[in-house]
């Protein structure tokens, strides 16, 4: 759940963040790119590899593995002996820490370690820059110290002072996450700011792959790229600030994910990664595939930064193709979500097909930022990919054939790249559209996803219930692949409860129609509670028998992801 309030148009961040954005995006309010981090090293040019720790074998991570075995073994046969009987109560995370005291002389040891100024600071305002973001998210608590480490080695020598200490650990990338990621719990702990660590290592054209550091922004690699003159991209693309090592941990996606995937696909080859022991591990080579062994880089992926921080990322690039937008409006939501089902199964080049809501066609008019006025009404946006001309005028020409079999009318096909460009950010303005619709709003969001065929079903309970409590919302998605997001919109308390009902509603629907609670923002803080039921208690607590493997003292960003047993509802009833 996200939460977005007037302060943070006046947030002193954001400057630096602005000064990357192209001069169409800086056009826009200073939410356009939504990462609130304070970027004091901005470089993403290709520099020198720190030097990588050793490829053995790692000794833990064997350890890990074997408890994890033993642990489902031992699971298995209780459950099976009795299956009315409830797990112990200490399958829960451990939660002693130190002492302030404890705090206190880390913090005076990492300052003996790296001695440069800029290396480790508890200035106040470095301290709330890495607590709040342009998202208001669930509760606010400083960390105790916040480090920018420039090597793998940096990490590790901050990872041992932790363990010394018994003080939490939280990685912090691009500050894009919309769930408490990166959030310190209310004792503190260090903020590991992966901002220095943003270069490029290595370009192989020829392989179709990059060796890069975590704190590379994926804009900025799409870009270098670009300038170098070579015809590859990294095609995830969630929040324009976001960073490859947030992208990994979060299992993120974005508008490309109906033609290339997720996080959780091939992209992210291998990653080297400090262990929550100091141990430094590489998870596999650079081929493009493998069948030796675990894919312990999938264990990283989606972990929220609680197994590990990686600290390098080798990644897979995809060709650039020519693409082109077109727009198209629908008589509701239902006629434009089965529309867009038929073309994505019908096989034409689409490289995305977002749904947008009338209510934020009619945001879009009020933001005036667009060259265009909108129809107010359901509409969808596509990207066409082709690799010629001819092949994106057959798409465009099969897509309106299909599109108005399900009422559509106003087919807009951009006639050049510029134009192209100006409808496709109208999609992307989506955040500051909205917010433009009920001026001094503040907002509350969530996505989830569910199988294509029950999105018209979802979409449609969703904006009854927003209908009958009274909010004004949005409603955009990505919908060729069943995720949609909603922007919740209030001025009072009464607003802010109604609002949290309505995600609460969202998210037990989508679950009850075989959905998933997030599709893309990640669990961090605020959706934990709807693991067990989204997951059952099984794999949550196998999730946490790999967590108290790896992580006996659960220092790597405590409080996200893992459930409270007294979160388990064991119920996906939306009526109750």
């Amino acid at each position: 759940m996200l939460r977005v309030g007037p302060h943070y148009f006046g947030n002193p961040f954001t400057l630096a963040v602005r000064r990357s954005l192209s001069p169409s995006q800086r056009a826009s309010p200073p939410l356009h790119r939504y990462g609130l981090r304070a970027r004091r090293w901005t470089s993403s040019s290709a520099g020198t590899a720190p030097d990588g720790a050793s490829s053995r074998p790692s000794a833990l991570l064997a350890f890990a593995f074997g408890s994890v075995i033993s642990g489902v073994a031992a699971y298995y046969a209780a459950s099976h002996v009795q299956a009315t009987v409830n797990l112990n109560p200490s399958s829960e995370l451990n939660n002693q820490y130190g002492t302030p005291e404890d705090f206190r002389n880390a913090v005076e040891e990492l300052r003996q370690a790296f001695p440069d100024v800029d290396t480790v600071t508890t200035d106040l305002q470095d301290l709330e820059a890495h607590t709040l973001s342009a998202v208001d998210l669930h509760y606010v608590s400083r960390p105790s110290v916040v480090v920018y480490p420039a090597s793998t080695e940096d990490v590790v020598t901050v990872v041992k002072t932790a363990i010394k200490y018994r003080m939490p650990v939280i990685p912090y990338s691009g500050a894009t996450s919309l769930e408490g990621h990166f959030l310190a719990p209310s004792i503190g702990g260090i903020c590991v700011d992966m901002s220095k660590m943003d270069k490029i290592i290595e370009i192989h054209e020829a392989d179709s792959d990059v060796v890069c550091q975590p704190g590379l922004c994926w804009m900025d690699l799409n870009d270098t790229l670009k300038k170098q003159g070579i015809p590859l991209f990294f095609p995830l693309d969630p929040a324009p600030g976001a960073t490859i090592g947030g992208m990994l941990s979060t299992g993120c996606s974005g508008t490309n994910a109906v033609r290339y995937g997720t996080a959780r696909a091939e992209w992210f080859l291998n990653a080297t990664v400090v262990l929550p022991s100091g141990e430094v591990i590489k998870t596999r080579r650079r081929a493009r595939k493998s069948s030796a062994g675990f894919d312990t880089t999938k264990l990283f992926i989606g972990a929220e930064g609680t197994l590990g921080i990686v600290t390098e990322v080798t990644i897979r690039l995809a060709p650039v193709l020519p693409t082109n937008v077109a727009v198209v409006q629908f008589p509701d939501v239902r006629k434009a979500t089965e529309a867009a089902t038929e073309i994505v199964n019908s096989g034409v080049g689409i490289q995305c097909v977002e749904l947008c809501d009338d209510q934020f066609m009619r945001a879009t008019n009020a933001y005036g930022m667009s060259p265009r006025k909108w129809p107010e009404q359901d509409s969808l946006f596509f990207k066409f990919q082709g690799p010629t001309p001819r092949a994106l005028q057959e798409t465009a020409d099969i897509v309106k054939q299909i599109a108005k079999k399900h009422g559509a009318t106003g087919f807009a096909f951009a006639r050049n790249e510029k134009e192209a460009h100006d409808l496709w950010t109208d999609r992307k303005n989506a955040l500051f559209s909205s917010l433009a619709i009920l001026p001094g709003a503040q907002a509350v969001g969530t996505d989830v996803c569910v199988p294509t065929s029950r999105l018209p079903d979802l979409i449609q309970g969703t904006k009854e219930d927003i209908e009958a409590l009274g909010l004004v919302s949005t409603i955009v998605g990505h919908v060729g692949d069943g995720n949609f997001h909603a922007l919740l919109l209030f001025r009072d308390e009464a607003g802010r409860l109604a609002a949290n009902d309505a995600v609460a509603r969202i998210i037990k629907r989508a679950i009850a129609l075989d959905g998933t609670c997030t599709g893309e923002h990640g669990v961090g803080v605020g959706k934990r509670k709807y693991l067990y039921e989204e997951l059952g208690e099984g794999t949550v607590e196998l999730m946490k028998t790999i967590k108290r493997a790896v992580d006996p003292l659960n220092l790597f960003n405590p409080g996200k992801l893992y459930p409270e047993r007294s979160d388990h509802s064991g119920s996906s009833n939306i009526n109750e």
